[in-house]
């Protein structure tokens, strides 16, 4: 019996549709997914205990191929009755005065435009996992800032998301290691990457070479783009019209003092024909 082909996925990366579409092709070839935590997605591909694994990029790429599959925005995750609940998103400039509840070198840009204060407090915080990290959330004691997937993965009904701008997005790839010839993996990406099942399989001498332009494939499942037809609410856009609006009023009390004591029937008005 063929040993079973091992691939593994982080949080928030769901490969169902991958899976399903092997199932289909290669019925006679077992695959066995299984997901693992960030920390420990590297160190299973090098030690041989999966043979792909789906994850998180940047890596060190060391000895492994690696495919940029697609994309993530970013959210921050506040507690259900926060102020920035009430936005459509927020920057990360927006987020200054908030304690982080993880790693400040996870999140660069809110550590570059944090307040000494906030920027101390995150500093001091114990190592916490995501799920610990999302209850302290609930509390209304800090947010956390993660790819839209993995808030999705720990929602619960006292916590909200919220697409945060300014942070880069979250990159999923897809990484092997260079000395494994198993044939299957070409398999695996030849799935991954869309090919139907009677195109030509690429070559395994250039297996990282770029699908398309940029080498991305769409998220299974992937959610269609938000319609724009209407301008996000968010922090900077409140405050903004609150001034316009106050400007406004200013300016329809001035005309209406102008108006009094004007004499009847207003400007000139036009002659008709003699």
């Amino acid at each position: 019996m063929t040993d079973p082909f091992h691939v593994e996925f982080v949080p928030g990366v769901t490969p169902d549709k991958w899976l399903r579409v092997w199932g289909q092709r290669l019925p006679g070839s077992p695959l066995e997914a299984a997901p693992v935590e960030d920390a420990d997605a590297l160190a299973h591909l090098r030690d041989g205990t999966s043979s792909m694994v789906l994850l998180r990029l940047p890596v060190d790429r060391d000895g492994l191929h690696v495919i940029p599959l697609y994309e993530e925005i970013p959210v921050v995750v506040v507690a259900k009755e926060h102020v920035i609940a009430a936005f459509d998103e927020v920057d990360v400039a927006d987020l200054a005065e908030e304690v982080l509840m993880q790693d400040p070198a996870l999140v660069p840009e809110w550590l570059a435009v944090a307040a000494p204060e906030a920027r101390d407090r995150a500093t001091a915080m114990p190592p916490m996992t995501t799920k610990q990290a999302v209850s302290v959330v609930a509390t209304g004691s800090g947010i956390i800032v993660v790819p839209m997937s993995v808030a999705r993965l720990h929602h619960r009904k006292d916590v909200v998301h919220r697409p945060v701008t300014g942070v880069a997005p979250s990159r999923v790839g897809l990484a092997w290691r260079v000395d494994d010839d198993d044939p299957r993996i070409e398999d695996f990406i030849g799935i991954v990457r869309g090919r139907t099942e009677r195109s030509t399989r690429g070559s395994a001498s250039d297996p990282a070479s770029p699908s398309g332009s940029d080498g991305r494939t769409e998220q299974p499942g992937s959610a269609k783009p938000a319609k724009t037809s209407k301008p996000a609410k968010t922090a900077k856009t409140a405050r903004t019209a609150a001034a316009s609006r106050a400007q406004g009023a200013a300016h329809r009390r001035a005309q209406q003092s102008g108006r009094k004591g004007a004499p009847r029937g207003g400007g000139p008005k036009r002659k008709g024909r003699r």
